[in-house]
């Protein structure tokens, strides 16, 4: 698994008028190619009277699937530039669709390659690329009497707690990254004196919005 890879946030969308052409850039994080061709397909029927549907998407951790569409726009106009701002923002599992309305004028090869680059930006823009980090969500289980010490040290480390629970210990649930968890054991192990218990709940990607995580 990828330790870290960009993605989208969520579905955008954003509008251009180039040379009395309107394009529109959507652009949506995905899972799999059946939800980038759905995706693809619920902006044409949208705009099934639109001049163009131009789509790209990749799929996959190394972007194993990597397809695109000039959509009857003039070959290598439309649909790799789409590709290639996506491929520059070095972004994984994304569906990006640009929708243009003739305006009358046309633009010319490098006109256009210059509307589609645009119009892909500004999808991505609306949709907020961010990072996905892999971390593990680690279970510290200590006895009553070290509370203060350790909750004070993990803040202080600025370490990730899911969640706190009290029976007849103490259980910090928290999310470390998985490059630093030989550091953070052997911290717990110091801070403890070795009497702490640790348990390994699993690896999940958490999202992180300039620098900082969001939390699940």
């Amino acid at each position: 698994m990828l330790k870290e890879y960009k993605t989208l946030s969520a579905y955008g969308e954003g509008e251009i008028t180039i040379e009395k052409s309107k394009f529109i850039g959507y652009a949506t994080p995905i899972k799999s190619e059946e939800e980038a061709i759905a995706f693809i397909e619920n902006i044409r029927t949208k705009h099934w009277n639109a001049t163009h549907n131009v789509p790209a998407y990749v799929v996959g951790e190394n972007n194993e699937i990597q397809r695109y569409s000039d959509d009857r726009e003039p070959s290598g106009t439309a649909g790799i530039p789409i590709l290639e701002v996506i491929k520059k923002e070095d972004l994984r599992n994304v569906a990006v669709v640009v929708t243009r309305y003739f305006g009358g004028i046309k633009l010319g090869t490098g006109g256009l390659v210059r509307a589609y680059t645009k119009g892909a930006k500004i999808g991505l823009e609306a949709a907020k690329i961010v990072t996905k980090r892999l971390y593990e969500l680690v279970h510290v289980k200590i006895d009553y009497t070290m509370l203060g010490k350790i909750q004070n040290e993990i803040l202080q480390n600025g370490y990730l707690i899911k969640e706190t629970q009290y029976d007849d210990a103490v259980h910090f649930y928290l999310y470390i990254k998985v490059d630093s968890l030989d550091y953070f054991e052997k911290q717990i192990i110091e801070w403890t004196n070795g009497r702490a218990t640790l348990d390994f709940a699993g690896e999940e990607y958490l999202t992180e919005i300039d620098g900082k995580v969001a939390m699940p």
